[in-house]
């Protein structure tokens, strides 16, 4: 169990969720890194699949974007609609750490609960939206958790971390 400043892990984080009255359901499986890894758990779960993105611009504003796990994202072009003052670069796994209390390959919205300075802004992939189902890992990449969309736009906006929703933007077709 976690200590008040410590980072929550999937236990205390699940008993959170229960507080809030989130229902959710956890699968267990290999760890998992990339999008790619992650083919069988989509096959197994039904829903929108994620792939999270930390980053930050040269203000030292911290951005977390959860878009749908095949999205293809123009990175040189995403400042615009997050309104970041530069072009981004993604956060080291130490600045992670700090912020969201989570390692690389384990980054999800729910590491928002661990954010409790409000140094992140979330923005969520409007495709995602589209989904009855968003499925994401709950702070480790050996499990993936469902949440029905709505409930999990509840929580996030009740741990102070409402989404914004954005259009990301895509790179230019490949000629």
């Amino acid at each position: 169990m976690s200590t008040p400043d410590a980072p929550l892990d999937p236990q205390a984080l699940f008993a959170l969720l229960d507080r809030h009255g989130v229902p959710y359901r956890t699968v267990e499986h290999e760890a998992v890194f990339t999008v790619a890894q992650s083919q069988a758990i989509e096959r197994d779960l039904p829903g929108g699949h994620t792939k999270n993105l930390f980053l930050k611009d040269k203000k030292g504003q911290i951005f977390l974007v959860t878009a749908e796990a095949h999205a293809r994202i123009d990175l040189k072009k995403l400042h615009v609609p997050l309104g970041a003052a530069s072009r981004l670069s993604f956060g080291s796994a130490e600045l992670l750490g700090e912020v969201l209390g989570v390692e690389p390959g384990s980054v999800t919205p729910l590491a928002l609960a661990n954010d409790r300075t409000g140094r992140v802004r979330f923005f969520l992939d409007r495709t995602l939206t589209g989904f009855d189902t968003i499925n994401v890992h709950p702070l480790v990449n050996t499990m993936t958790t469902a949440i029905p969309r709505d409930a999990l736009v509840a929580f996030l906006a009740a741990i102070d971390h409402p989404p914004t929703v954005v259009d990301l933007p895509e790179p230019p077709a490949e000629t």
